[in-house]
């Protein structure tokens, strides 16, 4: 695969401080995610959205061991999604991303939405996911981890994580998430922003900036247009302050086999009794990133032994 550009995220503030932005292209992990689940059109849109507002968040994110975690629950056919993010590493500073859906082969008929000229025809996002629960686990290394969780407004996801940063976390906030497919249901564009308020921002910021956001294209279009990420924060915020970081971001999953092993040994002694009495090797794969792992019998019957 044409690898195009690589994947970033540029971190920025405007109106002297009063807004932080956050603005993400992510074509090649979003389709490195397609490719490993296979995923039809409209859950790659999905899976690549969550994934993408993953990895805007992770690089929130301050503690080395710092671990998010956004899940989506629904009643539509693909059920779900399941996205991990780690802050920016040490030694690389790039933020890592992993994640899966449900069902990851859902087809579902485009929405049409009527436009001035003709009709515009879009991945029905909100369809697939249905009527759910967006949770936000962030773990810090404390006690417990850091659980939010709010009803899904929309299923688009963009309005979803908006709603839960206002409600959750009280921080007036405006993401923008979008993948644009080709036409062999690879990967185009994918990206996305996160705009938010500080408490000290003025009744003027908040209104120009209100305003741009209402007038702007979508995401995907921005993209499609060429535009950096670094030109999609000028293009909602108009003036920036600074840029504050450039962060690299991958879908990387750090599965081996141990860990894997970890996940046969919690099935219990019953179910390692029944795989061994069937006699045959086994397979396993990892959710993350749908690699297979194979267990022959006499590592079954060694596991099975430890317990």
């Amino acid at each position: 695969m044409d690898r195009k550009t690589d994947d970033y995220i540029v971190r920025a503030t405007a109106a002297s401080g009063q807004i932080r932005a956050f603005a993400a292209t992510t074509r090649n992990l979003v389709e490195d995610a397609r490719a490993a689940h296979n995923t039809s059109p409209v859950v790659t849109a999905a899976l690549g959205r969550l994934l993408t507002a993953g990895t805007m968040m992770g690089a929130m994110m301050k503690g080395r061991d710092d671990l998010l975690t956004l899940q989506i629950r629904g009643n539509g056919p693909m059920k779900g999604i399941t996205v991990t993010a780690g802050s920016p590493d040490e030694e690389t500073g790039m933020v890592s991303v992993k994640g899966y859906a449900l069902v990851p082969d859902v087809i579902m008929p485009a929405r049409v939405y009527p436009e001035t000229n003709g009709q515009k025809r879009k991945l029905n996002v909100g369809g697939v996911i249905g009527i759910g629960v967006l949770s936000v686990i962030k773990d810090m290394g404390l006690k417990d981890p850091y659980v939010g969780q709010v009803a899904l407004q929309t299923g688009e996801i963009a309005e979803d994580l908006t709603y839960y940063f206002a409600t959750s976390e009280q921080v007036p906030s405006s993401v923008g998430l979008g993948v644009l497919m080709e036409k062999d249901n690879t990967v185009k564009q994918a990206g996305g922003f996160i705009i938010q308020l500080m408490p000290f921002a003025d009744d003027a910021v908040v209104a120009g900036l209100e305003e741009r956001l209402k007038s702007m294209p979508s995401v995907t279009t921005l993209l499609d247009e060429g535009r950096s990420p670094e030109e999609i924060l000028e293009y909602v915020l108009g003036d920036i302050d600074k840029i504050n970081d450039t962060i690299p971001v991958r879908f990387f999953c750090n599965c081996n086999k141990s860990r894997v092993e970890k996940a046969l040994i919690s099935i219990g002694k019953k179910e390692l009794d029944d795989i061994i009495k069937d006699g045959k090797d086994i397979e396993l794969r990892c959710h993350f990133c749908n690699k297979a792992y194979n267990f022959t019998l006499d590592e079954v019957k060694k596991i099975r032994a430890r317990l």
